[in-house]
């Protein structure tokens, strides 16, 4: 019994002094970031609820059945085998030890077996998993690729033989002296094993029981020193970092709006992050709490048409760094180095189009965008250093308020076209108008985008719904600018709207274009600007139920939707548009693979719709071989930036006479019977063009 005691606390004391110390140092480097006073704010029912549904529920991890369900099986596996370490520890001391009050209850016994056998089950699959996605055989394909799949081996390993370890030494004791063991029948895979140990005899039994109990500490112990040292941090960091995630999701608003009051500005002001420390604590808990699990990966646009930027790959590098600048970040010695292009490549930065696949998809609530666009911001503001051909759209936004620069007084000529009279806005709203019509620079501006605006327009004026424009005094609401990491001239562009919308009177805002949508309703009002702003689908959707708005039957064909990333993933605005469909008698609705929240790019967000895409595969291309797969007449849609992305490719397939890129209010239109007008004059203008 000494023995059984000295070696099982000897094992325990080295193993879990070690994990303290790394734990120590682990909770010392994530509280070195900077601080994030928003974190602690919300509700403390919404951080619960997240707890139960993400952590304990496992909810993202079961949006991959197979995977997730033996992952499920595992956390829980490890919850409630919580009960048979208490009775390991019990055992060193007495031979007869159970949990009093439960310890001897059979079904207690069971549930100790069932998620036993579970777990092992469950590494099967993992193990069948990580062989039938081996990076060294699918490279790029594979979401395993560059995660450190040595130590996931080393980890399934190490639960296999707790488990193991456990179901042995539990066998033993029954054969040695049943009364040893507390459970009866309930202990299912405990009393089969035993059965297979009886032949070997009591006596040799008793030395297994006693070995194995000692090996199942041993593993336990070096287990939690293996997990503080290795991307299994997740264990115990998951847990923390869903605590203080953004909810409902970290999309639509960025995670921040810095002061960028240039009173405030003094030579140590730092915009952005541009080496490790910059980065707030909870941004460095991310980083720590990555299981390298690849799903962020798999789903990025980025990724899947073969650029540098793998959402995974740029967290893991971020937190490589993190640990090799522990001493700057601790006050010893040393100094950060600049993360672009020393940690990130440029490419890497470049690439992102914020669609918010890879926070959709993380486990753990790592918010990626947020990284990325601190980091944009640093190589903007402090550096000067951005993709050459941004720059005249930034010149053109700062200067005459549109990305393309065509001026203001261009932005009511998409009017020219209607039958009806569109009030300009010159002074406040009239009370006769309901909605103020929020056009966005696409739908003004260009050709193609034009049309979706004119066909939203005539809907509701059909439904009787009434509305004005600002006209020449809308500007861009910035979106670009600010994804782009021009937080400055975002602010600016902001504060501009903010004050022609309030002089205005505006309370109710109408937008076309998912980008103006998500700024003006989640990101003004950390601003000043606080309004009620419904998309062009949600309001299409409510006129088609309440009956104001009943598509005809003149249109009959198959339609594909595709989700805008900033209206279905950021914002959730996913079955509107479907309801808008579904009510159009003729249309047969077809999905792509990638679809609703899970939805695929375009390849226009994070003011990609500006840069040049000269590495790997175009991703609107992507996207649109995806839709065109699917058979459809049509690609309906609900942003003009997408209208203009897919339009292209579709074209650069020559199958613009088999397939047509529509605005879901022009189908609606068409469905009524009712063709658009011929193209005014201005359609003589050149497009304005995406770069690229």
């Amino acid at each position: 019994m000494p023995v059984r005691i000295i070696l099982g606390m000897g094992v325990t004391v080295i193993g879990f002094g070690i994990a303290a110390l790394r734990f120590h140092w682990l909770s010392r480097l994530i509280r070195s970031g900077k601080p994030d006073p928003s974190r602690a704010r919300g509700p403390i029912s919404r951080k619960a609820e997240a707890e139960v549904t993400e952590v304990a529920g496992q909810r993202k991890l079961l949006q991959w059945t197979v995977p997730g369900l033996a992952h499920f099986f595992t956390m829980w596996g490890f919850t409630i085998l919580l009960l048979t370490i208490i009775e390991a520890y019990g055992d060193l001391f007495d031979k007869y030890f159970h949990i009093p009050g439960i310890g001897t209850w059979d079904w207690v016994g069971f549930i100790e077996d069932f998620f036993t056998c579970a777990v092992l089950v469950a590494l099967v699959v993992f193990t069948v998993i990580r062989i039938k996605n081996a990076p060294n055989r699918l490279e790029r394909r594979s979401r395993f690729y560059g995660s450190h799949t040595d130590a996931a081996w080393v980890t399934l390993a190490m639960i296999a033989g707790v488990m193991i370890t456990l179901l042995v030494y539990r066998g033993a004791q029954v054969n040695t002296d049943p009364t040893q063991f507390p459970y009866g029948w309930g202990a299912f895979a405990s009393h089969a094993v035993a059965e297979l140990l009886h032949p070997l005899g009591a006596g040799t039994n008793a030395v297994l029981a006693t070995v194995f109990l000692i090996l199942n500490i041993a593993i336990i112990s070096g287990f939690i020193v293996f997990v503080s040292y290795s991307k299994h941090l997740h264990i115990f960091m998951a847990p923390i970092n869903v605590a203080f995630s953004r909810r409902p999701r970290a999309l639509g608003a960025l995670g921040s709006t810095p002061d960028m009051d240039m009173e405030n500005v003094d030579e140590d002001t730092v915009f952005g992050v541009g080496e490790i420390g910059h980065f707030t604590w909870k941004q460095m808990l991310d980083f720590a709490t990555c299981t390298e699990c690849g799903r962020c990966q798999s789903a990025c646009p980025a990724w899947n048409t073969d650029k540098p930027l793998s959402p995974k790959l740029l967290i893991m590098n971020l937190r490589d760094n993190m640990f090799a600048s522990a001493g700057p970040l601790l006050g010893g010695e040393g100094e950060q180095t600049a993360l672009v292009p020393n940690v990130i490549h440029p490419d890497v930065l470049w690439s992102c189009t914020t669609c918010g696949a890879c926070v959709n998809e993380c486990p753990v609530d790592i918010e990626h965008i947020d990284a990325i666009v601190d980091m944009r911001r640093y190589q903007v503001l402090m550096e000067s250093e951005f993709p050459s051909e941004a720059g005249l759209m930034l010149r053109n936004v700062e200067n005459q308020g549109d990305p393309w620069g065509l001026g203001q007084s261009k932005r009511t000529e998409w009017t020219q076209s209607l039958d009806f009279e569109v009030p300009v806005i010159t002074g406040t709203i009239p009370d006769d108008i309901e909605y103020l019509y929020w056009v966005g620079c696409a739908g003004a501006l260009d050709e193609r985008a034009r049309k979706g605006v004119q066909a939203t327009a005539r809907m509701l004026h059909r439904a009787g719904v009434t509305f004005g424009i600002l006209g020449p005094k809308e500007s861009c609401t910035g979106d670009p600018v600010r994804r782009l990491g021009n937080e400055y001239l975002y602010q600016e562009q902001g504060k501009l709207n903010i004050a022609t919308l309030d002089e205005a009177g505006a309370k109710k805002i109408i937008a076309t274009c998912p980008h103006c949508f998500n700024t003006i309703k989640n990101e003004y009002p950390s601003l000043g600007g606080n309004y009620e702003v419904i998309h062009h689908a949600q309001l299409l959707e409510h006129l088609v139920k309440e009956g104001k708005l009943v598509p005809g039957s003149n249109y009959s064909g198959k339609v594909t939707y595709h989700d805008p990333c900033y209206l279905g993933r950021h914002n959730r605005v996913i079955q509107e548009p479907r309801t808008v469909l579904s009510a159009i008698p003729g249309v047969e609705q077809v999905e792509m693979r990638r679809c609703k929240e899970r939805g695929f790019c375009c390849g226009a967000g994070g003011a990609r719709m500006w840069l040049e895409e000269t590495i790997g595969k175009r991703v609107n291309m992507e996207r649109t071989e995806e839709a065109l797969g699917t058979g459809a007449d049509v690609v309906s849609t609900a942003c003009p930036y997408c209208m203009i992305m897919l339009d292209d490719a579709v074209r650069a397939h020559s199958k613009e006479d088999d397939v047509r890129v529509l605005d879901l209010s022009q189908l609606v239109e068409e469905s009524l019977g009712q063709a658009p007008p011929a193209a005014t004059a201005q359609a003589a203008e050149p497009e304005p063009q995406p770069a690229g």
